[in-house]
C-alpha cells in the first residue's frame, strides 16, 4: 500500500512537472541556458524514488545536477556509472557532489584521505567536475582553523590527482568571527587557490552579514560555482539581488551555478519548478 502511495504521489508530480513544461516531457531540454540543479532540494523525493524524481527533474528543463547523497560508494543507491547513464539518458549532466567526508579532527590524516581518495574516484566515475565539502565544525581558534586549512589543501590535492576540483560551501556561520578574523576569508587566504575553491551560497553570505557582490568583488579567483538560494522560490523574496550577482558572477569568470531550495511555498517539486522558470526568464542568466 505503501509503495502505491508513493507511485501516485509520484505521478502526481510527474503529472504537474509535465503541465508546467511547454512542450511536454523533456521538451525544455531544448532549452539553452545551463541552469543546475542541487538535488537536496528535493531530499525527500530523491529518498522515495530517486529515479522518478531525476526524470521530472529533467521535465522542468534543468541541465546539470549537484548530488547530496554519497554512501558506501553509492549514489542515491545507484553505482556511480548506472547513476551516470540514467541521467544522461535523461538529457541531464553530473556537474558536483556535496560529500560530507569522514569525521575529521586533525588525526588519522591519511585514513581520511583515503576516504577522500574512493569518493573522488566515484564522482569521477559520474563525469562530475567538483566535489565539494558542504559544511564544518566551527573552531574556536585560528590554530584549530590552521588544522583545517591544511586538510583542504590535502583534499584539494587527492581531487586533483584524481581529476576533480575540491570546493567547501558556506553557510552564514563562516562568516563570524575567531579572534578578530572573519572565519570565511581565513579559509579562502589560508588555502591554495590551485587546490581549493569555494562554492559561494549567495543566500547564506548575505544572512551571514556579507554583500554577496562584494564578497565575489574580494575574492574574484575563489568562486567558479555558485548556490543560488532565497528565502523559498527563487526570486520570491525580492530580497536576493540576482541581477548583480549573476552579472559580477560572469565577470569574474563563473563556471557553473545550482538552484537550492530548502523551505517551499509549494509541494517541493513546484518550488523547484518555480525557481528554473524565475532563472529560465531572467534576461541577466546566460
Amino acid at each position: 500500500m505503501q509503495n502505491r502511495r508513493n507511485f501516485l504521489k509520484t505521478s502526481g508530480a510527474f503529472a504537474l512537472a509535465a503541465a508546467f513544461t511547454p512542450h511536454g516531457l523533456f521538451a525544455d531540454a531544448l532549452a539553452k541556458k545551463p541552469v543546475g540543479l542541487q538535488l537536496y532540494s528535493l531530499r525527500a523525493d530523491m529518498r522515495e524514488d530517486p529515479q522518478n524524481t531525476l526524470r521530472l527533474v529533467a521535465s522542468i528543463g534543468y541541465k546539470s545536477l549537484e548530488t547530496a547523497n554519497y554512501n558506501e560508494g553509492l549514489i542515491y543507491g545507484m553505482e556511480p556509472v548506472f547513476f551516470r547513464k540514467y541521467i544522461e539518458d535523461l538529457g541531464l549532466k553530473m556537474r558536483s557532489a556535496h560529500v560530507g567526508g569522514p569525521q575529521y579532527d586533525g588525526s588519522k590524516k591519511e585514513e581520511a584521505l583515503d576516504w577522500w581518495k574512493k569518493a573522488v574516484a566515484d564522482h569521477k566515475a559520474t563525469g562530475a567536475k567538483y566535489i565539494i565539502k558542504p559544511s564544518m565544525p566551527i573552531p574556536t581558534t585560528l590554530k584549530e582553523l590552521d588544522v583545517w586549512c591544511d586538510y583542504y589543501n590535502a583534499i584539494g590535492e587527492v581531487a586533483k590527482k584524481g581529476g576533480l576540483m575540491f570546493g567547501f560551501h558556506n553557510h552564514a556561520r563562516e562568516f563570524g568571527q575567531i579572534e578578530g578574523k572573519i572565519m570565511m576569508d581565513y579559509l579562502i587566504e589560508n588555502t591554495d587557490e590551485k587546490l581549493v575553491f569555494y562554492e559561494l551560497d549567495v543566500y547564506w553570505a548575505q544572512k551571514g552579514g556579507q554583500d554577496p557582490v562584494d564578497y565575489i568583488n574580494k575574492y574574484p579567483k575563489r568562486f567558479p560555482v555558485l548556490h543560488i538560494k532565497d528565502e523559498e522560490e527563487i526570486g520570491a523574496s525580492g530580497t536576493m539581488d540576482f541581477k548583480e550577482i549573476f552579472e559580477t558572477a560572469y565577470n569574474h569568470g563563473m563556471k557553473d551555478y545550482f538552484v537550492e531550495v530548502e523551505r517551499y511555498n509549494y509541494e517541493p517539486i513546484e518550488s523547484v519548478q518555480k525557481s528554473f522558470q524565475y532563472l529560465d526568464n531572467a534576461s541577466f542568466v546566460k
